[in-house]
């Protein structure tokens, strides 16, 4: 991992013959201030950050501006961001694309359909 690990929130876990490594919040937290009423994103990015700390591209400066965010909650300070897992939400409220009717307009179709504009499954992309 090519953290500086400034704060020294780097931990190990052992689990029967596997060690896993992880950056702790709560140690952060030891030297950032109270970060419990960080939104949940803001604490996956201020792990992140953790993760990277290399204080070229992510100092502590970036690391004290998550924790800071809680006084205005707002910031104008960009981050470097290097996501090592992407999380797709599932939305409850669409209905899976197999239930979405077929396209069949009721009206002739135009010599040119925006696709983009048709919902429906034949979509072409």
């Amino acid at each position: 991992m090519p953290s500086l690990d400034s704060l020294k929130t780097l931990k190990t876990l052992k689990i029967d013959d596997k060690t896993y490594h992880y950056f702790s919040l709560p140690d952060a937290a030891k030297s950032l201030g109270n970060i419990d009423k960080l939104p949940m994103s803001l604490k996956v990015l201020l792990e992140n950050l953790l993760r990277w700390e290399d204080e070229k591209t992510v100092t502590g400066a970036d690391l004290r501006a998550i924790a800071a965010w809680l006084k205005e909650h707002r910031s104008d300070r960009e981050i470097q961001y290097r996501p090592a897992r992407v999380l797709m939400q599932d939305l409850p409220a669409s209905p899976p694309w197999s239930t979405w009717p077929p396209c069949a307009p009721p009206w002739p179709r135009p010599a040119v359909i925006h696709s983009a504009s048709i919902h429906c499954r034949r979509l072409i992309w």
